[in-house]
Parts: structure tokens; sequence; C-alpha cells
């Protein structure tokens, strides 16, 4: 099957009409999407919206072989403009299969949202999913037969949605994911393609052209990845949103509950409340038993917490103990840790304090922890395919 993107935006376009945002300021050339509208083997129009007729024209094609118009959500604003010629668009119920003269077969995917998502065979047996914007595929109970060639959705605005299509095995190693219903939330350019990759997602300029089932190489994920950061820099949120399309998440959160610090338990309800249904949490600092076994990606939060753990099962805030056998235990302890991750096969993500570039504490037992934790950042990073720094919630690559 040959597919192209008419447009590759969300429903109001990108830039917005009337928009000041830096977003929409810098969303020129092949950052300027109009809203997402798939064209299949010149037979076949998902998603009717204004100048589809131009939009086709100036991507070398033309809408006169189209025999289906499908609509996958409901549009809002002024009347799309219905091209003469056109067959009247409608919409396929959920579950239902029509198959085409064009020798394609469209199915309906029912979905958590208003909307209806598509999945289409062509005659040369290659499959696309196609997801409207804010809609996730609904009823997953059970594998899927095979891995989609294709899959077309949200992936920024519900990550949650390939995470699903991952787990049930419709979303594998080879499928091509592209996204679309790209927003002003998210700078257009290098941020849009950085945050993409690590969904294991790419996206392309409205008129491309794409050929279902051919090999596309996939952004190659790192295994191990640390995020590094100050006081509400946006690193927590940044791994966060490294595993969002992931399922099976396991959480490990290191800094426990402390009961009765009413602070505390808010900023803990605030990170639950933004992270997945489907993600686990384990409230552990025991990290080198999890690093050993198979499983889920892990997203540890954080590093720090660890440490000051660590630090105090071996009395390091007291000098005569630090000085007496704490120092030792303490760093055979980071070297069991990091040896752990050098070794790991599970995805890991990890969070941690960046302290060093800060006022030096007054307190030998301050200098003490911001010097350890300098160490321990510097050893885990060694062993990670990526590592970041995250300032004013902007990510920084420092490798991979």
């Amino acid at each position: 099957m040959e597919l192209t993107l008419l447009g590759t935006g969300a429903p109001d376009g990108l830039p917005r009409h009337g928009c000041p945002c830096a977003a929409c300021a810098t969303a020129v050339g092949d950052e300027a999407r109009a809203a997402t509208a798939l064209l299949i083997d010149g037979a076949l129009l998902l998603d009717l919206t204004p100048g589809a007729a131009f939009a086709a024209a100036r991507a070398g094609y033309s809408l006169v072989g189209v025999r289906q118009v499908l609509l996958s959500h409901p549009h809002a604003g002024p009347a799309v403009e219905f091209p003469a010629g056109l067959p009247a668009p409608g919409r396929v119920p959920d579950g239902r299969e029509l198959s085409l003269i064009s020798g394609h077969r469209v199915r309906a995917v029912a979905l958590d949202s208003p909307g209806t998502g598509y999945e289409v065979a062509g005659p040369d047996g290659t499959r696309l999913l196609y997801l409207p914007p804010g809609g996730a595929p609904s009823g997953l109970s059970g594998p899927v037969a095979e891995p989609y060639d294709m899959v077309v959705l949200d992936v920024l605005g519900r990550p949650d949605a390939l995470a699903r299509l991952r787990a049930s095995g419709g979303v594998g190693p080879t499928t091509d994911v592209v996204a679309v219903h790209l927003d002003h939330t998210v700078p257009p350019g290098a941020e849009l393609h950085r945050r993409l990759a690590a969904a294991g997602a790419r996206t392309v300029p409205d008129g491309s052209t794409l050929i279902v089932g051919e090999y596309h190489e996939v952004p190659d994920l790192p295994r191990r990845t640390l995020v590094l950061g100050g006081a509400r820099s946006g690193k927590s949120l940044e791994a966060e949103r490294r595993l969002a399309a992931f399922p099976d998440v396991l959480y490990v959160a290191t800094g426990g509950t402390r009961d009765g610090d009413r602070e505390w338990a808010a900023r803990i309800a605030a990170h639950r409340d933004r992270r997945p249904g489907s993600w686990r949490t384990a409230e552990t600092c025991d990290l080198v038993p999890l690093l050993a076994e198979d499983g889920a990606p892990l997203l540890i939060d954080c590093l720090a917490l660890w440490l000051t753990d660590a630090m105090d099962a071996v009395g390091a805030w007291d000098d005569e103990k630090w000085t007496h056998g704490g120092e030792r235990a303490l760093h055979e302890r980071v070297a069991a840790l990091v040896a752990a991750v050098r070794v790991t096969q599970r995805t890991v993500v990890a969070v941690s304090n960046e302290v060093g570039a800060g006022v030096v504490p007054a307190t030998a037992a301050g200098r003490r922890f911001r010097d350890e934790l300098g160490r321990l950042n510097a050893g885990f990073a060694d062993e990670c395919e990526q590592v970041l720094l995250v300032v004013a919630g902007q990510a920084l690559p420092l490798r991979g």
C-alpha cells in the first residue's frame, strides 16, 4: 500500500490561526502542518479536512480516483470543504468490515473516546492502523495475531495508546510508528523528533508518501538512561515521558511515604496522578535484585533518595562512623549498584539530582552527600547509553 499524508497536524492545524505561542511561531516550512488526512493508494481517503484537494495536488496526487471517504472523529469549527466528485463521507460502525472495489478491506476499531479507528488491509496483504486524535483502542483483551506493518496515531497526545498496542502485539519491533495530529504542545523541530524517537516513533512533513510494509529503521531506543536535573527542573516528567508509550512499567519509588509529612505526600500524589494507570509501583531502595531480574522496564526515581537511604544505613552522617568503616561500606553499596546496572537486561530509566553546580553546603554532612552523589551519578552514567541533563524543562543530551 502507498500512503500519502495530506496533513499531519491537529484538527486546528499547526500553527494555530492567531496563536502567538513559541511553538506556533516556529512552525514554518516542513514543520507547518495541516489537519491530518490520509490518502491510501489514491482510492481511500481517511478524514476529510479543509483544503484536501489542494493538499493532494501539492503532493502530486488527485482525488479523482477516490472511491471511499471515511471520517474518524467529529469535526468542530467551520464546515469542511467537500470537493466535487468525491463520494459522500461516512463512518463504519465499530467492528464492521467494509470491502472496497479497489481491493482494500477496512475494519472499524472501537475506541475509548468519541471516534473510530480504521484497520486497512491492502491488496498486497500489508496492514495499516489509523487512530484519530486523542483516541486509543478499547477492548484489546487478547494478543493480536500479528503486528501491523504501520500504525498512524496521536503518539504525543495518547502515548498509552501505543503502549496498549505494544502490550497486545499490534506493534512489534518492525512496525513503522508514524505520529500525526501534531499540535503546539511540543515545540517543532529537534525537540519534537527527540520526543518521538524516545517513544520509538517518527513523523514526516505534510505531503510525504510512505510505502506500508517497506523497511524503515526504527529509532534505536537506549536500554539504560540517566536523567539528571536540579529541583523542579522537569527531570521526573522527562523520565516518565520516555516510558509512557511502553506497557507494564515498574515505577520504583525510593523515597518512601514519610508518614505525617503533608508536603511530601502532595509531591507523591502529583507524581502518581500523572503516571499511566497501567504502571505498577514498588517503594523500595533494594535496587540490585530488581536490576538482576528479567521483566518490564524500570523507572527509578530517584538515585539521590537511594543514596540518602544508603548513607543512613552505614551511619555516614556521623564523622566517627564514616571514618571507621562507613565510607568503605557506602562505596561497596554504590559499586554493587553500578555493577548491577552494567549487566542488567531490563530497560532502565533512572532519575537523579545534579547538585554539583550549587552553593557549597555549610556542613560536613552536606558536603559529604554532595560529593558522594556526584560520584554515584558519574558511575551510573558510565553504564548508560544515554544521559540527559534537564534545565528549565529542556532536555540536553550529554550522551547518546
